[in-house]
């Protein structure tokens, strides 16, 4: 699988000096091929020392700067510049001009979670730390479920965000009529990873970690939560 993902993986970041120094250097180390854009001159002289990693000059908001750093040859683009509406104009240029597989746009309003997701944004994250865990997950590279082998049978795994008109939005757990196959394994609120408990109320904006021994309960969450996979 490593050498499969040395081959295929290729990422651009975009914006961030520190940020994006900070998450190549982790994605390089997982042997992916990485790409950063950034509009400061001086930021890229120092980007340009880590080892491997391509660096280009220019305003990552901008049609022929993207081209020029080899969108179209992207599966992952990755926006961390300041601007929340810079960053979701990055990630939708890359889908629609350059067919990027996967867009993950850092947020720094929580607010505008719903409406970034809406926008077709593949993920929103309001902190760095989470981006590097998100790499790891076959979700973002592959499809948007994840299959891992335990024992004879196979664990389903699917992130499910909860979006303005979500069933969900607003009950706690306990209230839920889930199917006893599924677990909420974990929910994703902004910068935190909460372990949920029976009174741990579902909002707007979370993206639920769901775990299942059977396939077909993944479709029964979706229709629960109102959410299609696109």
């Amino acid at each position: 699988m490593l050498g499969k993902r040395k081959e295929q993986g290729s990422i651009l970041i975009v914006g961030g000096f520190n940020k994006a120094r900070s998450l190549a250097n982790s994605l390089l180390k997982k042997g992916y091929r990485v790409t950063v854009i950034n509009k400061e001159y001086d930021a890229c002289e120092k980007l340009a020392e880590i080892h491997k990693l391509n660096v280009i000059y220019g305003d990552g908001s901008k049609r022929f700067i993207l081209e020029d750093a080899g969108a179209d040859t992207c599966q992952v683009a990755i926006a961390l510049t300041e601007s929340d509406e810079t960053n979701l104009v990055i990630c939708e240029m890359c889908k629609q001009f350059f067919h990027v597989k996967k867009t993950v746009a850092l947020l720094n309003d929580p607010s505008k979670t719903n409406f970034f997701y809406q926008m077709g944004i593949d993920r929103v994250v309001c902190a760095l730390n989470m981006i590097t865990g998100i790499m790891e997950e076959q979700a973002l590279m592959d499809e948007m479920t994840t299959r891992v082998p335990f024992d004879e049978d196979r664990i389903h795994i699917m992130e499910i965000p909860i979006l303005k008109n979500s069933a969900m939005a607003g009950k706690k757990l306990w209230e839920l009529n889930l199917p006893k196959e599924i677990i909420i394994g974990c929910i994703l609120r902004g910068d935190r990873s909460l372990i949920p408990r029976g009174d741990t109320r579902i909002r707007e904006g979370d993206v639920l970690l769901i775990i299942t021994s059977d396939k077909s309960k993944l479709e029964e969450i979706k229709e629960l939560t109102e959410y299609a996979a696109s």
